[in-house]
């Protein structure tokens, strides 16, 4: 296994976290900083017991009485029908199972509630399940921009400027996956590029490729390169982020790529994207039983493959404007969408992903913090334990903002604290402050205060707080200005984790030979 960091960002972030930290650099907040979050709040249950109750005969109904049609991969209708559902074939090349009431979730009981992505870095590794939280950066966006260039088409530099950020914010988690598609590679080898360089510029859990089962299959040896392969036969050390195709259909391409992930013991997340009105009832009740459907199916395969494979519950629930049709993010339909999968998935006892930092503004503006914040909260109050899109998210998924993302890791950071709780105590009381001085005088300087100024609150790294005359006098810069000098600054300092060096060699040989082997795609 690759040799782990010696003197990671977070050890030299510590290093500096001294009595100075509150008076110096905005954002220092070591004490927060965590490999994952440990939930100290509660979970909103916004739904009752009758409403999940028929929300799950909702998704039973669909799957008996619809079902779902399967393309292009007779062997995972194999396994389908071994198990006990009911096939019907529709075509040479597909196929509609429907399955019986409780069926699928009797096969889900191998499933794990909780399990480790193991990163690189040891002290990097998450847990994903039960009270764990981990946040990733956003997925799949084209388009990238900047308030200095614009909107453009995303390359592999911008996907490792991505990645480099990621891994100088202590409020991320997970190096994420396809941060940005990286259109100056050829499609069929542009995912050699993208997991190598997860591999290389952080020393976090990463997500590898799924667009074809051919390149799932290399990013899963590239990691048995990275890890060794008895190390990744046994433990999970990558997951694939997979699709439905929704309504109701799941191709060849995904389930095969699922196959790969499940047969090698590693991760996967099942997450259908739904826009309700279009591929999903309008309303959210219709939706929500519909991606409880789909969602289990798409585990449901894992354990047919290989009981015991990590695998996550997701969720993507969009609204759309009922004007134009186009969808929409960070509304609260979704959000209340959100809350009720959670309640759904600790029934099932199994991990979550839903929801992240999402807006439809096509700027970093106070539209995009608006939306985000409110389907953020709804992932956070939710129960979820992966966080997919928590940093980035613009143009509805369009385009990745550097300055978004600097914005969003802050609100990352506060969530962090948010996510604590409050400590109830003799010494959080606080009754020593008061009585120190008495009635009428100021508790700045109180043994109290002086013991917990540094950790009392979350210091943000980009809100300004000073009398409007300081900040007038000082060019009246906003957030995004702000989050443009942020994102600059942090690039200038980035410094890539160790890595063996005989590892480094191996892969860059497996990914040469890869990309040799075949002419370049471009489609």
């Amino acid at each position: 296994m690759a040799e782990a960091v010696s003197e990671s960002g977070r050890s030299r972030r510590r290093g500096r976290g001294g009595p100075e930290a509150r008076s110096g650099v905005p954002g220092q907040n070591p004490h927060l900083e965590v490999p994952f979050i440990t939930r100290g709040i509660p979970t909103y249950d916004l739904a009752s017991e009758e409403s999940l109750v028929r929300i799950e005969a909702g998704a039973d109904r669909i799957l008996a009485e619809i079902g779902i049609e399967f393309r292009d991969d007779p062997e995972t209708v194999q396994l389908f029908r071994t198990a006990g559902g009911e096939v019907t074939a529709l075509t040479g090349e597909s196929w509609n199972i429907r399955f019986a009431p409780g069926m699928i979730r009797e096969i889900l009981r191998t499933a794990p509630a909780r399990f480790t992505q193991h990163a690189r870095n040891p002290a990097r590794s998450v847990e994903i399940g039960g009270d764990a939280v981990v946040f990733a950066p956003s997925y799949g966006s084209p388009f990238v921009m900047d308030l200095d260039r614009g909107r453009r088409y995303g390359t592999i530099e911008d996907f490792r400027n991505f990645i480099k950020l990621g891994q100088s914010s202590p409020w991320l988690h997970h190096s994420g996956g396809t941060i940005c598609e990286p259109t100056d590679v050829p499609v069929n080898k542009r995912h050699l590029d993208m997991v190598l360089s997860h591999i290389l510029y952080s020393d976090r859990a990463f997500l590898g490729s799924i667009t074809a089962p051919e390149r799932a299959e290399d990013s899963i040896e590239m990691c048995r390169i990275l890890f060794g392969a008895d190390f990744v036969a046994e433990n999970c050390v990558i997951m694939g982020n997979f699709n439905t195709t929704s309504p109701l259909v799941l191709d060849g391409v995904t389930t095969r790529g699922i196959r790969a992930y499940a047969a090698a013991g590693q991760g996967s997340i099942h997450l259908p994207f739904l826009l309700g009105g279009a591929v999903s009832p309008l309303t959210i009740a219709g939706s929500v039983a519909q991606c409880l459907a789909e969602s289990m199916v798409s585990c449901a395969l894992t354990q047919l493959v290989r009981p015991g494979a990590p695998a996550i519950l997701a969720s993507f629930l969009s609204s759309m404007s009922l004007r134009s049709g186009s969808p929409t993010f960070g509304t609260p339909e979704p959000a209340l969408g959100s809350l009720v999968m959670g309640q759904l998935a600790r029934r099932l006892n199994m991990p979550l992903r839903c929801a992240g930092n999402f807006s439809t503004s096509k700027l970093p503006d106070a539209q995009a913090m608006q939306q985000s914040m409110m389907s953020m909260m709804s992932a956070v109050q939710s129960g979820a334990n992966y966080v997919l899109h928590s940093a980035g998210f613009l143009d509805g998924l369009l385009s990745m903002s550097y300055e978004k993302f600097m914005l969003d890791t802050d609100l990352c950071g506060a969530l962090h604290s948010y996510l604590r709780g409050v400590e109830v105590s003799d010494d959080t009381l606080g009754f020593e402050a008061l009585a120190e001085k008495g009635p009428g005088a100021h508790l700045f300087g109180t043994a109290h205060t002086l013991r917990h100024y540094k950790t009392a609150y979350y210091d943000s790294a980009l809100d300004d707080n000073q009398p409007w005359e300081t900040w007038d006098e000082q060019g009246g810069i906003d957030a995004a200005s702000r989050a443009n000098t942020r994102w600059k600054s942090t690039l200038a300092a980035y410094e890539p984790p160790a890595i063996d060096q005989a590892i480094s060699a191996a892969l860059h040989e497996f990914v040469a030979r890869r990309k040799a082997a075949t002419p370049d795609a471009w489609y």
